[in-house]
């Protein structure tokens, strides 16, 4: 996966029961679609580590001012945060495959263009700027099909490992991707590895051609762009654990942003190193995460979500303190292994509750989602700490992001990950049959109710676990929601809630979870007459 490096390390109550127990943590590998693409990935994203490695020193050699070098960090950043959403939207429904192979010839295309400005002399501090912009655009339109599409490859009690997996592999390629780089770059100059990165991508793009994806029946049509992106903010907006896990994005990575972003030039300016030093820094970061991958499976037995992110984010602080001060080569490496297991932690724990808490029809908007607060943090971030580190100088700009980070951990008390672990996100049947009517699709917009007889006792109960039913209208696509009871026949409560059109109400019928229905089951257990709640569709008049 071209350019993707950390991206793939990115309800009610929401967070899903763990995955049942799998014999080896390996066994993902068994699936030959995911084992060629795991392998054509650490590839590409070697490529993608010694680009970075080659942009970034690029960009020292042609200008010392360290807001320049922080703005290639948001360069690369920026096209998440703006491209990611719109990509979640079209991977959720156009051909995902297509969609990819089209991401990998637009990466090929942006690298082979700086390949050839930079054997020709003609490379800029601008056009660094563009290119890292460009590739980053290639990475925003793949990775969220690239997330949305590992359920597909894999059982679903191997989703885990698989995902864990995907972790490893970016990090083998993080611990050798610079470290090559860097001895290219000495020996062969930048043109080289931008070569070799443009050349990386080819692996990528063979096996999703030779890929055959199963067929996706379709019982309705496709959404529309627009209608899309709205779908999947509401779902965004109504599922509390997904909000979380974007709480927590927030809260780490405006923070954490500064180690990547003033990591060239305490390498160049403060040690005086070469581009072969700086590449052997960015593989101790590497083998840090690759120890923390393969540790990880282990920690989650003895420590929550919760408690492994704060564990994480102030073993990272630490690690930006011992970037301020130390100047020791070796000394500071040792601290960097602790960065790459820190930074590998908070990646995984946050992608697998972005994963897990969302449904598989909404899942690449979800996660694209995902992606953009992740890379907007990071993109902000950057820029605040490379201004300050230009103005102020590099130990207090890290010192002031430690400081911000220990602060920022305290999100845990509030914004959790580990609550009510028992949601199931597979596709259920709603208890009352979709109705079949000669009604135009485009039809709106619809009123749905549902009439409930409840007890005079179960009143109160009943208004709060009704609670959770509005989440989950509002999550398949529900305008509003609202809940009244009969003034003339207490004990009557009327639910009620507008869909934009009858498209839309067929969709969320068809969208309907094991959770979902768990919920539905739980209002209903209140509902004291013999047959289910009345159910009335009221739709506009033409």
């Amino acid at each position: 996966m071209a350019q993707v490096n950390d991206i793939n390390d990115v309800t009610g109550s929401e967070e899903i029961a763990p995955a049942p127990a799998i014999a080896s943590p390996w066994q993902p590998l068994r699936q030959p679609v995911f084992r060629m693409l795991w392998l054509a990935t650490v590839v590409s994203n070697i490529g993608s580590w010694m680009n970075d490695v080659g942009v970034n020193w690029t960009m020292l050699t042609l200008s010392a001012d360290p807001l320049s070098v922080a703005l290639v960090q948001a360069a690369s950043s920026l096209p998440m945060f703006l491209f990611a959403l719109p990509s979640g939207v079209l991977a959720d429904i156009i051909d995902r495959r297509k969609y990819l192979l089209f991401s990998q010839l637009w990466v090929f295309i942006a690298a082979a263009g700086l390949t050839v400005l930079s054997f020709t002399g003609h490379v800029t501090p601008l056009v660094l700027l563009i290119a890292a912009f460009l590739m980053s655009m290639g990475a925003a339109m793949s990775s969220p099909p690239f997330q949305a599409i590992v359920p597909d490859l894999v059982k679903k009690a191997e989703l885990g490992p698989a995902i864990a997996l995907n972790s490893l592999g970016i990090n083998i390629s993080r611990a050798i991707g610079p470290a090559l780089g860097g001895l290219i770059l000495s020996f062969a100059g930048p043109w080289m590895v931008f070569l070799l990165n443009a050349l990386s991508v080819l692996g990528v793009a063979w096996v999703l051609y030779r890929w055959k994806e199963s067929p996706n029946v379709q019982r309705l049509p496709p959404e529309h762009f627009f209608s899309a992106v709205r779908a999947g903010l509401r779902y965004v907006h109504a599922a509390p654990v997904l909000r979380n896990v974007l709480v927590r994005t927030v809260a780490f990575f405006v923070f954490g942003s500064a180690g990547w972003a003033l990591l060239p030039l305490v390498a160049r300016r403060e040690l005086g190193l070469g581009p072969g030093g700086y590449g052997i820094m960015l593989a101790f970061i590497g083998v840090g995460a690759i120890c923390g991958a393969v540790l990880l499976p282990r920690l989650r037995k003895h420590f929550s979500a919760d408690r492994l992110m704060v564990l994480a984010s102030l073993l990272f602080a630490m690690t930006l303190l011992a970037l301020a001060f130390i100047r020791h080569f070796w000394l500071l490496n040792a601290f960097e292994f602790f960065t790459g297991f820190a930074w590998i932690t908070v990646l995984s724990t946050l992608n697998l509750g972005a994963q897990r808490s969302a449904a598989r029809w909404v899942k690449a908007r979800a996660l694209a989602v995902y992606l953009t607060v992740f890379f907007g943090s990071m993109t902000v971030g950057s820029a605040v700490w490379g201004q300050l580190a230009s103005r102020y100088g590099i130990p207090l700009s890290l010192c002031t992001a430690m400081l911000g980070m220990v602060l920022a951990s305290l999100t845990v008390l509030r914004w959790r990950l580990d609550k009510d672990p028992d949601l199931n996100l597979d596709v259920s049947e709603l208890s009352e049959p979709v109705p079949t009517l000669n009604i135009h699709h485009d039809r709106g917009p619809v009123r749905v109710s549902y009439e409930y007889q409840i007890r005079a006792e179960d009143a109160h109960a009943f208004t709060v676990c009704m609670q959770d039913m509005r989440r989950v209208r509002r999550r398949g696509g529900a305008i509003n929601w609202a809940l009244y009871e009969d003034i003339f026949q207490p004990g009557i409560f009327v639910e009620t809630f507008v869909v934009g059109s009858w498209m839309e109400q067929l969709r969320q019928l068809e969208r309907y979870t094991m959770n979902d229905r768990k919920i539905q089951s739980r209002v209903y257990a209140f509902h004291q007459a013999e047959q289910t709640p009345v159910v009335r569709y009221l739709i506009a008049p033409e």
